[in-house]
């Protein structure tokens, strides 16, 4: 089941991040990153505003990264729009504590987790055999090519080091 995330809810949720801290977009999408690799999951992770609207560089194979155009639209409308063209909402994974949200999502039977499980998820270290071997998502090589042991294991170290595990 992918998930879909949003963003700034679960930035507001990390006690390692911070929603005044300019990168703290692209703090979140290595830990998400980091996740969906150790779970065999897609995600796309929704942000309000911060970069012209439409899906980022930061995006990889198995992590699509959207920031909503402030002018145009919101993460959480963007997110309801997701939701309601979702072709098996009951394969969706919805990450928010917004209530219009959720209640949106259990409209259409998908799964919601609140931010803050879905932070704590992040916040988990990561397995040793996630460090062995490169990392394939439904058969797709991750990001720029296959992880390799020493790329994942900077993926990770980095990611430690946010949640102050490193």
């Amino acid at each position: 089941m992918p998930y879909l995330i949003d963003g700034h809810n679960v930035i507001g949720q990390m006690p390692r991040l911070s929603l005044d801290d300019p990168d703290d977009e692209a703090k979140l999408v290595l830990l998400v990153r980091s996740l969906c690799a150790r779970e065999k999951r897609s995600a796309t992770l929704i942000f309000d505003g911060g970069l012209p609207g439409g899906v980022s560089n930061l995006s990889s194979s198995n992590l699509m990264v959207v920031f909503a155009s402030d002018r145009h639209t919101s993460a959480d409308d963007l997110i309801l729009k997701r939701i309601a063209a979702e072709p098996n909402p009951q394969g969706l994974i919805v990450v928010t504590s917004d209530q219009r949200l959720v209640n949106a999502a259990k409209q259409r039977r998908a799964s919601v987790l609140r931010s803050a499980e879905f932070a704590r998820l992040l916040a988990r270290p990561a397995p040793a055999a996630a460090l062995r071997g490169g990392v394939r998502m439904r058969g797709q090589p991750v990001g720029d090519g296959f992880l390799s042991v020493g790329r994942q294991f900077a993926v990770d170290e980095g990611v430690q080091f946010f949640l102050g595990h490193g």
